[in-house]
């Protein structure tokens, strides 16, 4: 029988729509990572240049049937790797049933996503406050995965100027956002020095997404 009050203790309310899940994904840390392991060797990752040809800090790679990708030209999906021209590696279906089933757990019920933005943060990268808007379609959950150090996650409201709440991210951890706090604000502060005995001396997110 579930043990609904372990599961009250692991699942924690952020928001209207947004809750966290602490350790969801432990159960399939291997495969994810091997997963990751297989995207990485097809499609490396690289540090892509804002609109405002800034460097990002952090890293990026993308799989699914979209990838998110920005350059001088903005802030888009494109079904190709720009820096190969080849379309992003598919989606391993690990990587597919987790979001589906954390979705599902958060109560989105029809989630299936077609991208998968893997961000690599190393210590002193971060990830200022932004809201995920380049999806065609906001009826749909993002659905984050934290691998390897921990972090701090900052989650705010529909304006960027609204209050910011911190919340401390682990290995295993998912986040599920959607319905009222689909567009709320939010962002990585600095990642701290660590070693980690599975991804070592980094943070992997994972972020899955209805793109079109």
């Amino acid at each position: 029988m579930k043990d609904l009050f372990s599961e009250l203790e692991t699942h924690e309310a952020l928001a209207d729509g947004a809750i966290l899940m602490h350790g969801f994904a432990l159960a399939d840390e291997a495969a994810i990572l091997h997963a990751i392991e297989q995207v990485v060797e097809a499609a490396p990752f690289r540090h892509m240049n804002t609109p405002g040809g800034f460097r990002m800090s952090v890293a990026m790679t993308n799989c699914g049937a979209f990838g998110w990708v920005t350059d001088r030209h903005g802030y888009r999906y494109s079904p190709v790797d720009p820096q190969s021209g080849d379309p992003w590696p598919q989606m391993p279906p690990i990587l597919q049933a987790l979001a589906e089933r954390a979705a599902q757990e958060a109560g989105y019920r029809d989630f299936s996503p077609d991208a998968c933005l893997i961000n690599r943060y190393e210590p002193s990268t971060k990830m200022s406050l932004h809201q995920d808007k380049d999806e065609q379609d906001f009826n749909n959950p993002i659905v984050s995965v934290s691998l390897g150090l921990p972090a701090s996650f900052q989650f705010g409201g529909l304006k960027r100027t609204d209050p910011v709440r911190k919340y401390a991210l682990h290995h295993g951890d998912v986040v599920v956002w959607g319905g009222p706090s689909r567009l709320f604000y939010h962002g990585i502060l600095a990642l701290k020095q660590g070693q980690h005995p599975l991804v070592g001396s980094l943070r992997l997110n994972l972020t899955f997404r209805k793109a079109v």
